[in-house]
């Protein structure tokens, strides 16, 4: 008797499915009120009430105000905390130096409240005016850190016009600081996500005018 094994019955294969273009059809994410990853170290100095100064060279005249600005944070009174933070980075840089480590510090934390209060473009300038500077120091994490915070402005930015302008400035940096050692170049999937973001704002601002 023949007992040779029989072959199963293959299933026929289910038709393919066509995958839609995500880069082109995926929706824009709505703006969080929180912060997202690129701001993650200005908020957690504010939430752990992070040592104002970090060098003690006469910036002593910083740590009222800037308790005063983590206690408006913290309570939600952003728009408080706004202002303040404005006033105590021009007091700031005319005592210390626009570029004043302190300074920057300052201007990165004015740049989270921005966010806050929902003014992603202020954000985005104050963020990538640091990246620029702290690039230009060879900081090349720091400089990491605050384009991260400026792609986390750029995504709130809803004008797709706006954001492609916005974008080609912010990944013409974020391309720079790839060429160097540094954090950047170990998370190019980053960069990637920002290119197929200006992909949507382009076909966004292409439907937009027809």
């Amino acid at each position: 008797m023949d007992v040779s094994p029989v072959a199963p019955e293959l299933a026929p294969r289910p038709a393919a499915i066509p995958i839609p273009d995500l880069a082109l059809t995926a929706p824009e994410p709505d703006p969080k009120p929180t912060p997202a990853r690129g701001f993650d170290a200005v908020a957690e100095a504010v939430l752990g009430d992070e040592p104002v100064t970090t060098d003690g060279a006469g910036t002593a005249f910083l740590i009222e105000p800037m308790v005063r600005i983590n206690d408006a944070v913290k309570a939600g009174r952003i728009d408080e905390a706004a202002g303040l933070a404005e006033r105590t980075v021009a007091d700031a840089a005319g005592a210390l130096g626009p570029e004043h480590p302190e300074v920057l510090r300052l201007r990165e934390l004015a740049a989270y409240i921005a966010y806050l209060a929902g003014d992603p473009l202020r954000a985005f300038h104050l963020s990538l005016d640091l990246a620029r500077i702290r690039h230009g120091a060879h900081d090349a994490e720091a400089a990491y850190g605050n384009v991260q915070s400026a792609a986390t402005a750029w995504r709130a930015v809803r004008d797709p016009e706006q954001g492609l302008v916005l974008g080609r400035d912010l990944i013409d940096l974020w391309t720079e600081l790839t060429a160097e050692d540094g954090p950047a170049v170990e998370d190019i999937e980053e960069l990637e996500s920002a290119r197929a973001r200006m992909g949507r704002l382009t076909e966004r601002a292409r439907r937009a005018a027809e």
